[in-house]
């Protein structure tokens, strides 16, 4: 093993994906051979070290290597129930480079992890009689999973977001119903086998697939019903891959419509009412179905509610607006501020929102000043309720309201920007407030 192997060795063992670049970069071997003789590949599907892995692969790490125990690296990463470790291990077109007998074998093996369970595996693979260890683990910025150990050894049980990779890179058509039923195995919205089947069943662009899976929005249990709405989702967000976007746009209307008006579950409600917000649902239909739900029971629903009035404001949406302005809830207020400062509401909400400026809850408080900043009331209360609000302790409601006098052109923009305080910080490095001042500099210099 030259030096460098045994550098890059170490820096897989230490799971240091920038050291591990570095090293592949300057020229170490991605197949190098680790201090157990096995691949460094092993080494970072062992430790879940899926960055690694995939830097290991693109540099040539072979994930179809058969080792002495007969396992691959490949297989290794399928045992242990890491998706994110898998998809990093897959490789590039695995239907093309597997005979058709290896493709059965990492189906069967991901087949029976999965039906069999992680933890009843692992506790057959060991015949440790002890507790089974499990904890919770996020894998990526999103997804969970749960990690079992027992006997020296470990499982994450993401076993069936990996059959449904394997499935759909050997494009095996399964029933969306089988890839809905693994994805609320778990019962967790983030787990990594929800993911997984959102996104197979997202890329899988047919009507039959479609029909198949949205036909669960009528499913008794309100688990599957939160998955078809995280599809449409999807699908919305992905609509420029496909031809036929149009097509799935007027049927996701379609089905949203229809499906709110039987919908009654605390959790599903207000996820819907957010997806008719989100997609292009017509303003008076929208509107319809806010001023329908704007008393609803739980604060949940209610939230959702002034999304989906449309600007200008009608007066019975306006009206609905004030009133949730009111609501006890702090989540609702929140919410219902944005549109009450937006353009198009009348003069009489601006006593409400010179009030939610001032709201014991300090997310009221920071969202209300966010959007007086923004709006289109240039009145002279609401520019000194922004001069008053320099002196709040939050530096966000500060930046707000120096925003807002710059958006006003007012001559104390340059000191109410001293006021805020430093915004060299990485959060405010793509905020439009924080640039306020420069604007304001540069519509205010003298001409010539």
């Amino acid at each position: 093993m030259t030096e460098r192997d045994a550098a890059l060795a170490a820096a897989v063992r230490a799971a240091d994906a920038e050291r591990v670049r570095d090293l592949l970069d300057a020229g170490a071997c991605p197949d190098s051979a680790a201090e157990d003789g096995l691949p460094v590949l092993c080494g970072a599907v062992e430790t879940y070290a899926y960055g690694v892995a995939e830097l290991l692969v693109e540099a040539g790490a072979d994930p179809d290597r058969r080792l002495p125990d007969g396992t691959t690296p490949l297989l290794r990463a399928i045992e242990g129930g890491s998706p994110a470790v898998f998809e990093a291990v897959l490789g590039s077109e695995p239907r093309l480079r597997l005979a058709p007998e290896r493709r059965e074998e990492l189906l069967e093996v991901a087949r029976g992890w999965y039906e069999e369970g992680g933890a009843g595996r692992l506790r057959r693979l060991t015949r440790d009689p002890g507790p089974v260890r499990a904890q919770a683990v996020r894998e990526g910025e999103s997804n969970t999973l749960t990690e079992y150990s027992l006997g020296g050894r470990r499982v994450r049980d993401g076993h069936g977001g990996i059959l449904t990779g394997l499935e759909w890179a050997f494009r095996i058509l399964t029933p969306p119903a089988e890839l809905v039923a693994r994805a609320v195995r778990h019962g967790d919205p983030e787990h990594a086998d929800w993911w997984a089947s959102e996104w197979t069943l997202t890329v899988r662009r047919s009507a039959e697939t479609w029909a198949e899976t949205v036909a669960f929005h009528r499913h008794p249990d309100p688990l599957p019903r939160l998955f078809v709405l995280d599809v449409l989702g999807m699908h919305a967000l992905t609509d420029g891959l496909t031809q036929h976007a149009a097509w799935y746009e007027r049927e996701r209307l379609q089905l949203l419509g229809t499906w709110v008006e039987v919908e009654d579950d605390p959790v599903v409600l207000p996820r819907l009412l957010r997806a008719l917000a989100d997609e292009d649902f017509p303003g008076a239909e929208a509107e319809a179905v806010g001023l329908r739900h704007a008393g609803h029971a739980d604060a949940r629903v209610r939230r959702e509610v002034p999304g989906l009035f449309d600007r200008p404001l009608t007066p019975r949406a306006a009206g609905a607006v004030r009133n949730l302005c009111r609501d006890p809830d702090a989540g609702v207020r929140a919410a219902a501020v944005e549109v009450l400062a937006r353009e198009g509401m009348p003069a009489e909400g601006r006593p409400l929102l010179l009030a939610l400026l001032d709201d014991a809850d300090a997310q009221v408080a920071r969202r209300a000043a966010y959007a007086t900043a923004w709006s289109a009331d240039r009145s002279p209360e609401i520019t000194e309720a922004l001069v008053r609000l320099l002196d709040a302790e939050d530096q966000d409601v500060r930046l707000s309201a120096a925003y807002g006098l710059a958006l006003r052109d007012d001559p104390r923009t340059v000191g109410a920007y001293v006021r805020v305080g430093r915004l060299d910080r990485p959060e405010f490095e793509h905020d439009p407030r924080a640039d306020g001042l420069w604007r304001w500099k540069l519509r205010n210099a003298p001409s010539g």
